[in-house]
């Protein structure tokens, strides 16, 4: 697990990101970049209705930023494009939280940069608590029985080496690499009790989407969606995980039996055929699970209730905000500069262009189109909830609180605006597929 930096007592943390080298493949090492230490950072966790400070650190030789995705704070405590750290400098934002629970995570998120600054290792995980969950009935010793799992995909020369070099298939459909990384390590296996585990599970890939699943087969109990808990426990045989997003599940391990999580080939697929990922791609174990008896099983039943919510609202007379995610096809993409690639309502991100400015406490309903293939939509500042998928109700797994959906065709989601946003720190709405994100399908707003 990465190591656990409570800010719960002491109300603030210091990160420091910095270089290092890290051994992926055999004992070869990789040059990378980390947080407090050579690779990602450390598992942040903050307390509700608290305030905390943050203390972020750039030891780095260029510009870099800590954006707190799943995090409603300010445009201003929020780390966008527009909040970069300079190298030797340090920047304290306030993060007051008075947010549920939940599962969320930190990265980079210099425009431009982001993709490359990502696979190198800015990344982290953050929990939200509220020293509930034993209350609840849930697992929460910390890599014990509440296990944190970042999953990311990268590629490796042949000198062990991460080897980010999109070329142009990379940056129509995102870059995926061909070895699956956990939590910055490959080929490890979880040692978990002879009980009930939770996973909180993070996509921290560029652009990989895993289709989740057990290889025997066996349920999963999803508990929380990216912002909070649900009411109560969904049964499901498998569950899809895009970029930027998080999942809480329960496994219940008490028959004592050693099983992987697997993940089917990346489903995405542009209209014409190009598949990201390869398209001879095969299923593969993203972790394996050992169980050992001697480790405490604290927990043995699911939970009845947990004590989250769904969002029950219909959005009826609110208004409406229709969005489109464009792509440049063939010598139309080749073509255009790297930063405008990408698009939405045919605009590609520029960063001294608002797209709109919001009402502080304003509901809306956004309508995001996306005709090409898959998207991750993410939309900083808020909790939103699916109204539908493609005209459909929402699937299961997204009927809980969110921040990011994957729309694949068009998606309807429900969004109330309550933290400000100044011109000068303003919020983004984005695809999650770095790439698409660098090459221009953001844009931004502000809330006042």
């Amino acid at each position: 697990m990465p190591p656990l930096l409570d800010a719960t007592g002491t109300g603030r943390f210091h990160l420091a990101a910095q270089r290092g080298t890290t051994a992926f493949v055999d004992a070869r090492t990789s040059e990378t970049w980390g947080f407090n230490q050579p690779h990602l950072g450390p598992t942040l966790r903050i307390a509700t209705g608290q305030t905390t400070a943050a203390e972020v650190q750039n030891t780095l030789d260029e510009p870099i930023s800590v954006h707190w995705h799943g995090l409603m704070v300010p445009g201003d405590a929020d780390g966008g494009p527009h909040q970069t750290i300079s190298q030797g400098e340090t920047w304290t934002p306030e993060l007051s939280i008075t947010q549920p629970t939940c599962t969320a995570w930190y990265h980079s998120h210099v425009h431009g940069s982001t993709a490359r600054q990502v696979q190198k290792g800015l990344a982290g995980v953050l929990q939200i608590v509220d020293g509930q969950d034993e209350a609840r009935g849930l697992p929460n010793a910390y890599g014990v029985d509440d296990l944190t799992l970042v999953l990311q995909d990268r590629r490796f020369d042949r000198r062990g080496q991460i080897d980010y070099a999109p070329a142009m298939p990379d940056q129509m459909m995102g870059f995926m690499g061909d070895t699956m990384v956990v939590n910055g390590q490959v080929g490890r296996t979880a040692v978990i009790p002879q009980g009930l585990v939770r996973l909180r599970l993070v996509n921290g890939s560029n652009a990989r989407i895993y289709p989740l699943s057990l290889s025997d087969g066996r349920e999963m109990h999803l508990i929380a969606t990216d912002n909070g808990y649900l009411d109560r426990p969904i049964t499901l045989s498998d569950l899809t995980i895009a970029p930027g997003e998080r999942f809480e599940v329960l496994i219940d391990f008490s028959d004592g039996r050693d099983i992987a999580l697997v993940s089917a080939p990346n489903p995405n697929e542009m209209m014409g055929g190009m598949m990201g990922g390869g398209s001879n791609e095969s299923a593969f174990v993203v972790l394996p699970f050992a169980v050992d008896p001697s480790l405490p099983a604290t927990k043995d039943r699911l939970p009845d209730d947990i004590g989250g919510s769904r969002p029950q609202g219909d959005g009826t007379g609110v208004d409406v905000r229709n969005m489109t995610l464009d792509m440049q096809m063939g010598m139309g993409m080749m073509m255009r500069r790297a930063n405008d690639r990408f698009s939405i309502n045919g605009a590609a991100f520029a960063m001294d262009q608002i797209n709109f400015d919001i009402p502080r406490g304003t509901v809306e309903r956004w309508r995001i189109t996306a005709d090409m293939m898959m998207h991750p939509f993410h939309i900083h500042g808020v909790s939103f909830q699916v109204l539908s998928q493609s005209g459909r109700a929402p699937a299961p797994q997204n009927t809980g609180w969110k921040d990011t959906m994957l729309v694949h065709g068009s998606a309807e989601l429900l969004v109330r605006f309550d933290q400000g946003a100044a011109r000068e720190t303003p919020f983004m709405y984005h695809c999650h597929i770095l790439e698409h994100e660098d090459g221009g399908m953001m844009g931004q707003f502000t809330v006042g």
